[in-house]
Order: structure tokens, then sequence, then C-alpha cells
């Protein structure tokens, strides 16, 4: 006979932490139970409402199915092996042992901690919904079904890490997503066996095809509209337990150039903007590089009353162009490590003392021109007006000006090229990365750099070869 004793000492035996609490009772019947769970993770006031307060009325001679009756919680599910239940516990659920029977219930009554729904921090919009996604699965997935309430919405759950078994929800758009996607991803993400995945970037390199690249291959969002457009236009969604940057795949690169705003404001608008992302984009990225180059090789490239102004203020110093300008650039990213990891207030302080401070007396103690200053600081400004590709785009500008230094303009040239080449010839799940620029996909230009209004984008992206292509219907 199945004592409870018994089953209590089987999970014990495995989860012998001080923090699994085993509660035992007696219904007024004389029936007895233990209830194990987590503490931290489960839910005790629910616990007691649900199943302690209705177990009272069980009778001493109830099987476990009618046992089950009595239970009022909507998440119950049925167990017979030990191993099961200790996973189960140790997911946040409630696992209830009856004394004298084989089987057992596992109860749903995960209330892990976490924080509310509130606005991401690197994607704030003036207009448009403000909520954004958190670490907790449940919230994040009930965030998508209140914006897409359509039957065709598939929810696939994955495990990803042998220690963590992290929860992976993949989402797409059945009859609209490409056929064949998804069970690609899913065998993408189950080929890889690693102790513990605690963010969605573990799952976003398992998927990329090429993990050493510089180039991402994934896109990324933190806001749910952002995300549910995107599995409408025909891509999978992964949501990960434990991360609030969801990831969607196809990618592109001009995803990282528009915004949610976007479309939410005057297609005229969102164009000038989306132009002037790009042109910032380019000027953060080469403006180090080439005043670099000009200095050391070609003078006749910058303007003959900008030359006497720098020539001024360069005068005197010790270090070359090329040296001066990587101290410049090596005394911001430190500058921007510190005030990001110190604490606020700190950090708010830190800014102030690096760009006043230390700028100016650098300045007047002639170790560092004005102009390298202004072109760096301009430079770092310019390329977070495109922020979900800071981190390629900042390790590019170290690679630039390391090229201006030692071959000039034509090392920058060749480089771009190269650039340009890889670029063209990478894919992210057969969409190109540079699409619908190379490959010129005419149909698709409505909604890259320009942002046409809303009636013109009748069509879902061709490059995608969605199943379903009309998103607009003009009735």
């Amino acid at each position: 006979m199945i004592t409870l004793e018994k089953n209590i000492k089987s999970v014990k035996d495995v989860l012998t932490s001080q923090d699994i609490i085993v509660f035992e009772f007696d219904s007024l019947g004389g029936k007895k139970f233990a209830a194990i769970y987590a503490d931290g993770l489960a839910d005790k006031q629910l616990l007691g409402e649900l199943v302690v307060k209705p177990l009272r009325d069980v009778e001493k001679d109830a099987s476990a199915q009618e046992v089950k009756r009595f239970l009022a919680s909507p998440e119950v599910k049925d167990c017979v092996k030990i191993p099961d239940a200790i996973k189960e516990i140790s997911d946040g659920n409630v696992v209830l042992f009856i004394d004298g029977e084989k089987d057992f219930f596992v109860i749903g009554l995960k209330n892990p901690p976490g924080r509310s729904v509130a606005e991401p921090p690197t994607q704030v919009t003036i207009k448009g919904p403000r909520e954004g996604f958190i670490e907790d699965i449940k919230i994040n997935l009930g965030l998508v079904r209140k914006r897409l309430k359509s039957d065709k919405l598939k929810v696939v759950m994955l495990k990803a890490g042998e220690k963590s078994e992290t929860a992976v929800a993949m989402i797409y758009l059945d009859g609209v997503c490409p056929e064949g996607l998804p069970e690609r991803i899913e065998k993408e993400i189950a080929a890889r066996e690693i102790d513990i995945v605690p963010d969605s970037s573990y799952i976003s390199q398992f998927i990329s095809g090429k993990p050493r690249s510089l180039f991402k291959r994934n896109g990324t969002s933190e806001k749910p509209d952002i995300f549910c457009a995107k599995i409408c236009e025909g891509r999978v969604g992964l949501i990960v337990d434990g991360s609030p940057i969801a990831i969607t795949v196809p990618y592109m690169i001009t995803e990282d150039i528009q915004t949610g705003e976007d479309y939410y404001s005057n297609s005229y608008r969102a164009t000038v903007i989306r132009l002037l992302r790009v042109t910032a984009l380019f000027i953060g990225l080469f403006l180090p590089a080439f005043y670099v180059s000009a200095q050391l090789f070609k003078n006749q490239l910058i303007p003959f009353q900008l030359l006497l102004k720098i020539s001024s203020s360069i005068s005197g110093l010790p270090l070359s162009p090329s040296v001066e300008m990587f101290l410049t650039l090596f005394v911001l990213e430190v500058l921007n490590e510190a005030s990001i990891r110190m604490p606020k207030y700190v950090g708010l302080a830190l800014s102030v003392v690096g760009a006043l401070v230390l700028g100016d007396t650098a300045v007047k103690a002639g170790i560092i021109s004005t102009p390298a200053i202004i072109i760096i600081a301009f430079s770092a400004i310019c390329l977070y007006t495109t922020p979900d590709l800071v981190e390629t785009t900042t390790t590019l500008r170290w690679i630039f000006l390391i090229i201006a230094g030692s071959l000039g303009p034509f090392g920058i040239v060749l480089f771009a090229a190269f650039l340009i080449c890889y670029l063209v010839t990478e894919q992210s799940y057969g969409v190109p990365l540079l699409a619908p620029f190379a490959p010129l996909i005419k149909s698709d230009l409505y909604d890259s750099m320009v942002k046409a209004n809303l009636f013109s984008l009748e069509h879902r992206p061709d490059v995608l070869k969605v199943k379903d292509k009309v998103r607009l219907k003009n009735k």
C-alpha cells in the first residue's frame, strides 16, 4: 500500500533543500493529504483557498478521482511518477499526495516573483501603446493574446536547458507563416544541449546559423504591438521565460531602422525620420575614420577654411591624429560603460564629470584637440539613433578607425565594399539581410527607407514568401 510518508520521503530524498515545504493536513472526514511546493514560487493563499479549504469535506474512504472533484483550481493534472512530481515542484507548481493512493495531482498554483507590466526603457514612444514584455512568459503570452485573438494563432511550448528546463513559446500564424519554418526553428533549438538558458540571447544564438558573425540574424523587441505586427507579416516569434526581449525570425536589417512609432504617425514624418536615422548611422560609422584619414593622407578632402581651424587647434599636440582619436574614443567607451554599471545618480554625476571636467581639462592641457572630442561625441550620439544596431556599429567604428589610420581613404572604401559584398550574401532563414534592396524587391520598398501610407501596404512583404499575401482589403 502506498503511504503518504513513503511519497513524501521519495520527494525529499531528491529535493533536500529547506525551501521545499511539506504541508500535511487532514480533512474533517479523516483523509490525510500532503501538499509539497517550493517556497517563494507557489501561491500560498490560493493553496489554502482552492485546495485545503475544499478538501475539508472529503470522506476517509474517498478515492483519488473523488478527491479531484473537490479541488477548485482550474489547473489540475493527474500524475503517477515521482520524477514528474519533482520537476513540477521545481517549476513552481504544487503536488498533492493522498494517503493510500498511488495517483497524485499537480496543481497549477505557480506565482513566481516578478515586476509589473511597464513601458520598456529601450523602446520609449510618444505615440502608441506603452506596454512592454516582462520576465514572466505567461504574462507575455497574455499580452500577445490580447492583441491577436485569431484562431489561427499557434503557440508551441518548448524546453531549453537540461538543468534549467526554461520554457520557450514559439508563436506564429497558421496559414500566413511560411511552410516548414516553425519546424526548422524547433529542430534548431532541440539540437542544442546546454545546462541553463537564462535569457533569450541564448536562443537567438542557437537559431542564428552563424553565432560568430558580427551581424545579428534575428529581430528583437520588448513591445507586444511590434512583436504582434511582425507575427502578422509572417514571421515566427519566440518568447523565453525569464527574458523581456522577444525574438522574431526571419530578420532584415531594415527592421532596426523602423520603429513602432512610425506606424502611428504621419507617413511623411516617418519617412523623414527614417532617412535621418540612416544618415546618422553612416555619420556615426564613418566620421571618425574620415577625419583621421583626411588628416594623415588627404588634406584636400577637408574644406580649406575648416582645415585652417583644425590646423590651429592641433598645433603642438604630442599625439598623432589616429592615436588622438583612439584615446578619445577609448575614454568615451570607458565613461559609457561606467555610467551604465554604476548606480543611477552616481552614473549621472560621472557623465557630467567626464564630459565637462575631463574633456575641458584634456583640451586645455594640450593632450586632445577640440575637433576630436566634437567628432567622437557626435558620432556616439548618431549611432544611438538606431539602438538595436549599436553593438555592431560600435565594433565597426573601431575597425574603420584602425583601417583609416593604416591605409587611409582607400582602405575605408575597400573595407566598406567588403562589408556590402558580405551582407549581400547573408540570409536569415532564406531571407536576405539587405532585402528589399539586395535583391531589389520593388513591392517591398513601400515600407523600407520610405514609409508609405497605410492604404499602400495592402500586401505582406514578398521577400518573406508567406502563404496569405493580403493583409489589407479595401472594400
